[in-house]
């Protein structure tokens, strides 16, 4: 069976970093290794954003996860929040609605990257974004600090399936990095998945090509007592509804991302 879920997270310590005249809080655990940085999802640094930390931590890197809304701690609870929502959609730093635009606090998160990476060595920095942050592991890309790109159930743009939450001039860039070989994105979803479609991971395999690894998870896969307890398709991979057992598709997911990170940062 999984672990019990915490909220004690002494084993991360608070740095306030601040580029581009802003400061953001920034949890990191891990002393060696290379860096990876972890986004959290709409609720929050939550328990099991935490838990996913940890296991890549535990796995050989130095984590960095950046607070981009809630508290900066493990107490934040995952529900729904509609206010948190509509604070989202009016703030000059995400862009949550319009297709074909990268959300300007990209731009805070790469030179967290880079950071990072200076920090830490190695090949690069890898990168896992998820849910309304999925698809900032893709835009974040466009730095050649990021060389390994994880895209959790990518919800962003809010309308059209298809869409995709990054600019034009920067999906040509980070083709022509994957293009060129020094980049790979992988990408997961539950197959009835209703904010993360098919059609978005039809639009990124279109558009990077083999460089584009996506995998489709089956609902009933999901964990019981996440959104399926709420009568509703399971979406985040690898933390609300995730099962922490050994052999389930969820927990294997991890067990991939950690390898590719592997592969990706530290082999020559």
């Amino acid at each position: 069976m999984g672990a019990h879920l915490v909220t004690d997270i002494s084993d991360f310590k608070r740095c306030d970093v601040a580029f581009k005249g802003k400061t953001k809080p920034v949890l990191i655990t891990g002393e060696i290794g290379p860096a990876v940085a972890v986004i959290h999802e709409v609720y929050g640094f939550t328990p099991t954003v935490a838990r996913l930390c940890r296991w890549v931590r535990d796995a050989g890197f130095r984590v960095y996860a950046p607070i981009l809304f809630g508290r900066p701690d493990a107490k934040n609870e995952e529900r729904p929040m509609l206010g948190r929502m509509l604070n989202l959609c009016i703030s000059r730093e995400f862009t949550i609605l319009a297709a074909s635009r990268s959300s300007p606090v990209v731009d805070w998160l790469k030179a967290l990257a880079r950071q990072a990476h200076q920090e830490c060595g190695g090949r690069g920095v890898g990168v896992i974004g998820m849910c309304l942050t999925g698809g900032f592991a893709l835009s974040m890309a466009v730095d050649p600090s990021v060389v390994a790109s994880v895209m959790g159930e990518p919800a962003l743009p809010a309308f059209g399936s298809a869409g995709l939450d990054i600019s034009p001039t920067d999906l040509k860039c980070v083709r022509e990095r994957a293009a060129a070989g020094a980049l790979t994105i992988r990408g997961y979803r539950f197959e009835g998945d209703k904010l993360c479609k098919r059609e978005r991971f039809a639009a990124l395999h279109g558009v990077l090509g083999p460089a584009f690894i996506g995998r489709e998870i089956p609902d009933d896969a999901g964990n019981p007592d996440g959104l399926k307890s709420e009568g509703r398709a399971p979406h985040s991979v690898f933390t609300t509804d995730l099962i922490d057992e050994t052999g389930q598709p969820t927990r294997e997911a991890v067990n991939e991302i950690i390898a590719f990170f592997q592969h990706a940062l530290t082999c020559e």
